[in-house]
Formats: structure tokens, C-alpha cells, sequence
């Protein structure tokens, strides 16, 4: 009995595993990663399901959606499957019910909060935003309300929530979370604090002393510290806010089953060990973190509700227009 028990579970574990690799066809990726990035995960990918043929078509987020909009519009999206920037387009989506559920996920190593609960979106990882400081600044600041004081007026930028959805988040979350809300964004602007541009363009404006400090996404300063630019990174005291680059399957796919499998590789180990190679740190609690980051328990995330997020989203850009106008 033992034997024939011993046979059978085998016998579904093949077809379980021949199921899985059955996974073929054509499969469209609309993605903001970048372009390296991007050709990276889609490598391993094929490296484990070599029947699929995908292609990708990449930009920012904001882009992307329209892109995907139009064509939505038009009755023929082209995209299986999604990878932006953040939870609250996702949640756009899903209420719209332009998603695909994949009911069979394993997220049991994932910490409640880091997925969509009813599996439609799937974060593939935490990139959370901090303070960089140029390594000559007199002020070396642990805190988000070090970005008020006197020594920091005139010398901070930060991403403009009204052009980054990245940066919209963060704001959200600290008015969400820090003890006195919106006021901190008016301590910003009464310190002077400029609000526009890119992550990109926030650390140029640190690196080379034209501000001291900015707000931005911690794996680019990490990096170029590595490289030897004179900036240093904060993961402030009260907590950071994070966007989890979910990974999600358009209702209107055509290939449901490679769908899945995409999503399968992206949440497992080794998926997430792709994205710590690649510089990231990984949604899964289990991933070690990249050269030059704290210890997994030394970076506090402050929560943030995706569904509340963007309901309050219009809300938000207006008191942020409002107070740096």
C-alpha cells in the first residue's frame, strides 16, 4: 500500500512539474523595469520555460499605462502580463476588473501586506525611499524631521508626487504615518525644500553639491557610493515608504498559462534571487540584501493601503499643489 501510495504521489508530482514546463507560445511583458533589467528576468525566465517566446515593451510607468489605455480603448490590448512601479495603478486596474486572478500562487513565505489578498497583483520587490545627504553636509540626518531644521533651508529636493507615482506613494505615506501629517509637508516648504524632477535628477543635485540633501529611492545612491560619488543614504528612523514593483496578468491575456508561470518564477526563491543580484531588495523575507544595506530588520516600512491609496490619490496631488504652489 505503502509502495503504491509512494508511486501515485510521484506520478502527480511529474505532472505537476510537466504541467508547469508545458507553458509555451507567446508572451507580451509591458514593463517599466529597466531595459537591462527588463532582458535579465526574461532570460532566466526562458532559461526555465524555453517554449515561451516573450517580448517586452518598455518605459516609464505613466507611459506604459497609456500606452496600455489606448489600446485598452481600442479592444485589442497587446499585453499578457504587467511589471510597473507601484501597487496603486495596480489597484486601478483590479477595481476595474482588468486583471486576472491566479488563485494558485504560493505566497506562504510572504508577511501579509506584501500581495494583493486576493491574488491579482504580486510584489516582486521593495524599493523604499530615503534621504540621501551629500558626505560634506555638515548635518547628518537620521530622521525625517532632520529635513526641517535650519541647517537643511534652501538645501533639499525631492521628486515631485504631481510626476512620479513612485514619489506620490511617499508622500502619501509620510502624511499617512508621521505624527503631524500634511504639516510636515509645510515645514518642507517653509524650509525651502524644492519639489520637482526625477530620483535621477535629485541625486546629480546631491552628488555634486548643488543641494545637500534630497529624497529618493535607495538603491541609487547605494550604488553610486559603491562607485565612489560623495553621498551617503538614510533609512530615516520613523520608517521608509516602499513600492513593491508588482508583477500582474491582464484579464484579456491570451496565454493564461505562461501567464502564471511568468508570475510562478518572479515570486519564487529564485526569482527573488535574480532581483538581489540585480541590486534590489527582495520582497520575499528570506532573500538576503545587497551590498551596502542594513539588515533586513533595520529598515522599518511604514504600512500603506493600496486600495485606500488610490482613493485618496487626487486628494492627495491637490494638498500637495496647494502647499508648493
Amino acid at each position: 500500500m505503502r509502495a503504491n501510495i509512494l508511486i501515485v504521489l510521484a506520478a502527480a508530482g511529474a505532472l505537476a512539474s510537466t504541467t508547469a514546463l508545458a507553458a509555451e507560445g507567446k508572451l507580451v511583458l509591458y514593463t517599466s523595469q529597466p531595459n537591462t533589467d527588463a532582458q535579465q528576468t526574461i532570460d532566466a525566465f526562458k532559461a526555465l520555460y524555453p517554449k515561451v517566446e516573450v517580448s517586452f515593451v518598455r518605459d516609464g510607468t505613466p507611459r506604459v499605462m497609456a500606452k496600455l489605455r489606448a489600446e485598452i480603448e481600442a479592444g485589442s490590448p497587446q499585453a499578457d502580463v504587467l511589471l510597473i512601479a507601484d501597487s496603486v495603478t495596480m489597484e486601478g486596474l483590479k477595481q476595474e476588473g482588468r486583471l486576472l486572478a491566479h488563485d494558485a500562487a504560493d505566497v506562504s513565505a510572504y508577511p501579509a501586506g506584501i500581495h494583493d489578498p486576493q491574488k491579482m497583483w504580486f510584489s516582486t520587490k521593495l524599493i523604499t525611499t530615503g534621504i540621501v545627504y551629500n558626505s560634506k553636509a555638515a548635518l547628518k540626518p537620521t530622521s525625517w524631521a532632520d529635513l526641517t531644521k535650519p541647517e537643511v533651508k534652501n538645501l533639499l529636493a525631492m521628486p515631485s508626487p504631481l510626476n512620479s507615482g513612485a514619489a506620490l506613494i511617499h508622500t502619501m505615506t509620510l502624511a499617512g504615518n508621521l505624527s503631524g501629517g500634511w504639516r510636515y509637508y509645510e515645514q518642507l516648504r517653509d524650509n525651502g525644500a524644492l519639489a520637482a524632477g526625477g530620483n535621477g535628477d535629485i541625486l546629480r543635485q546631491v552628488a555634486t553639491g548643488e543641494k545637500l540633501y534630497g529624497m529618493i529611492v535607495d538603491f541609487m545612491p547605494i550604488r553610486e557610493k559603491a562607485k565612489g560619488a560623495p553621498v551617503e543614504f538614510v533609512f530615516p528612523s520613523e520608517g521608509v515608504s516602499a513600492v513593491g514593483e508588482p508583477v500582474a496578468i491582464l484579464k484579456s491575456t491570451k496565454n493564461p498559462q505562461a501567464a502564471k508561470a511568468f508570475v510562478d518564477f518572479l515570486i519564487s526563491r529564485e526569482g527573488q534571487a535574480l532581483a538581489l543580484r540585480q541590486g534590489y531588495v527582495a520582497a520575499h523575507p528570506d532573500v538576503a540584501l545587497p551590498a551596502g544595506y542594513p539588515t533586513r530588520d533595520a529598515i522599518k516600512l511604514m504600512p500603506f493601503d493600496a486600495a485606500q491609496g488610490l482613493a485618496g490619490e487626487a486628494a492627495a496631488r491637490k494638498r500637495f499643489s496647494a502647499i508648493f504652489e
